[in-house]
């Protein structure tokens, strides 16, 4: 079942840590899809094409969603990269997001342990200070109402968070509206126990 909002990076972030002489650059990105989620590791690889590894982890769609998902450890030892990362963006209650750390060695090996914990922070630092937003699965709504309903109609759109787009006057009025899908059923409800049927959706 698809949640119909839920919270998304508002734009790109990225921050930078050091462990041990090593850089992690991490870049977070809203990807509402896995071609954008693609699209953006293809664009920070070549943004740094010299990082001795560039690790990534996306997550498509709800918060915790598990069936869009995808993961690299870009040739560090396996599972202590790309899976870290990917278990933090899961718990972290976002959803249409995909990280990306650029990682340049600094001399000192890390070992298994102290690598997954720095890619784990790296994500994490990022995730403090992404900027969030919110996904809504928006539908519009074309109505013809007589002149009559028109103000109650237009008393009735914020219970809703419908917004008025456009309207067109003549014999009836017609309005275009925008609302969260999911009280687009509750608003049909109203409108026809307003008008007792009259108004054409």
């Amino acid at each position: 079942m698809s949640q119909p909002r839920y919270p998304i990076p508002a734009a790109t972030c990225r921050c930078e840590i050091e462990v041990k002489r090593s850089r992690f650059i991490a870049t977070i990105e809203p990807t509402d899809s896995t071609t954008a989620a693609l699209a953006f590791i293809s664009r920070i690889k070549t943004e740094f094409p010299d990082a001795s590894h560039n690790c990534w982890a996306y997550l498509i769609g709800a918060p915790g969603s598990t069936d869009r998902i995808g993961l690299s450890d870009d040739g560090e030892p396996h599972g202590v990269a790309g899976k870290p990362m990917l278990t933090t963006i899961q718990h972290s209650g976002i959803g249409d997001i995909c990280v990306v750390i650029s990682r340049y060695f600094g001399g000192t090996k890390l070992g298994k342990g102290g690598m997954v914990k720095a890619y784990t922070l790296a994500v994490k630092t990022a995730l403090e200070q992404l900027d969030i937003a919110e996904k809504i699965d928006w539908v519009e709504l074309e109505i013809n109402v007589d002149y009559q309903f028109l103000e109650p109609i237009e008393r009735l759109l914020p219970e809703f968070e419908a917004q008025l787009i456009d309207k067109q006057f003549a014999s009836q009025i017609g309005l275009k509206l925008k609302l969260p899908a999911e009280h687009l059923a509750a608003l049909r409800t109203c409108l026809t126990n307003l008008s007792s049927g009259q108004i054409e959706l």
